[in-house]
């Protein structure tokens, strides 16, 4: 018995080593940087200023970052949806928070729980259209409901509740989880949200609910024809993803000082995009390697750029379309570069 739970323990950290090892890195990633920066482990308990407090800052909006890619990759890269208007899954959450806490003065369990609940009713929102229309249809029309979102947060009539343009301030997050005093909870609270939110998909995605949205994405005729209702699934994987978006909003509005109207226009949903073709396209751990490129990529290129940095940026994208079609993990996992095709389809372009 002992050998037998041995043997599979041994095997369990031999398959998961890497994982293991980044979750490692990441749990004591507070306090190297505060040794590197010359603070003592208790400096970094008590939340002192220095890098250490930044690097939590920064991984912290990783996190968060990382989250919203999964919800998206599970609709997009795992059932094979096109949505334009994902960002309304995350800007509710956000809204909702901050009006919550601000206007109404709920508690951090109770506005959590209507986060969830609004979180279930778009996604039945953008599932009443999934029997009538597919592909690039269901983009266009997810796009209008988005849009339709994005003018409403920013009309003047609700700007008392969500700041209009300017955006929702003032916020009072509780002292407990507070991001300015105590940032070092805040990180492991964010970094466990994100492995147990991991660790549902990838259940999902091995599960046979699952790998019917494989099908889906594959063939959904096929998957028809085998005898699958595939609106479920895919209302499955929506309501999935819508939640886990929320709860990414959720996070944004307890971490941010400012709710922006940004976080509900398309262009935050092609942030989504960017993140997981930089990762992997239904691969799940891409969206989490593609949210730390595209994070520390801006910000590098923002502070020692400046202005220039969306131009270059945008130029890294297309190269990694370009010679990394499948993102990183999918390259890792294929094992191939795709150099010589990369060039050609420059040759293609120009020639």
């Amino acid at each position: 018995m002992t050998q037998q739970i041995n043997s599979r323990l041994s095997a369990f950290f031999s398959t998961h080593r890497a994982a293991l090892f980044t979750l490692l890195v990441l749990i004591l990633l507070p306090f190297i940087v505060g040794l590197m920066d010359g603070e003592s482990p208790m400096m970094v308990f008590a939340n002192e200023s220095g890098n250490s407090k930044f690097a939590q800052g920064l991984a912290i909006e990783i996190f968060i970052l990382a989250l919203y890619a999964l919800s998206f990759d599970l609709i997009f890269g795992i059932t094979g949806m096109l949505s334009f208007g994902h960002s309304m899954f995350f800007g509710v959450g956000a809204y909702l928070t901050g009006i919550a806490i601000k206007t109404f003065g709920l508690s951090l369990p109770a506005t959590l729980g209507l986060v969830f609940i609004a979180a279930i009713v778009q996604a039945i929102l953008f599932g009443l259209v999934l029997p009538r229309v597919k592909g690039i249809t269901f983009a266009l029309v997810t796009l209008g409901l988005g849009s339709v979102f994005h003018i409403v947060v920013m009309s003047s009539e609700l700007g008392p509740y969500t700041g209009a343009d300017v955006g929702l301030q003032g916020v009072i997050v509780p002292a407990f989880i507070s991001p300015a005093n105590e940032r070092l909870r805040f990180y492991f609270i964010a970094l466990t949200i994100l492995i147990l939110v991991y660790l549902i998909y990838k259940r999902f995605v091995d599960s046979p609910t699952g790998r019917v949205c494989v099908a889906i994405r594959e063939n959904e005729g096929r998957a028809r024809m085998l005898g699958y209702n595939t609106f479920y699934f895919k209302l499955a994987a929506l309501t999935l993803s819508s939640l886990t978006a929320a709860l990414a909003g959720f996070m944004h509005t307890l971490y941010q000082p400012i709710v922006s109207p940004n976080i509900a226009g398309m262009g935050f949903t092609v942030t989504a995009l960017l993140i997981i073709l930089i990762g992997g396209v239904g691969t799940l751990s891409g969206a989490l390697v593609g949210a730390v490129v595209y994070r520390l990529l801006d910000f590098g290129l923002r502070r020692y750029i400046g202005e220039s940095a969306s131009f270059i940026s945008g130029a890294v994208y297309v190269l990694f379309v370009l010679f990394i079609p499948f993102g990183i993990v999918g390259t890792w996992k294929m094992k191939s570069l795709q150099i010589k095709q990369g060039w050609q389809r420059i040759q293609k372009l120009f020639g």
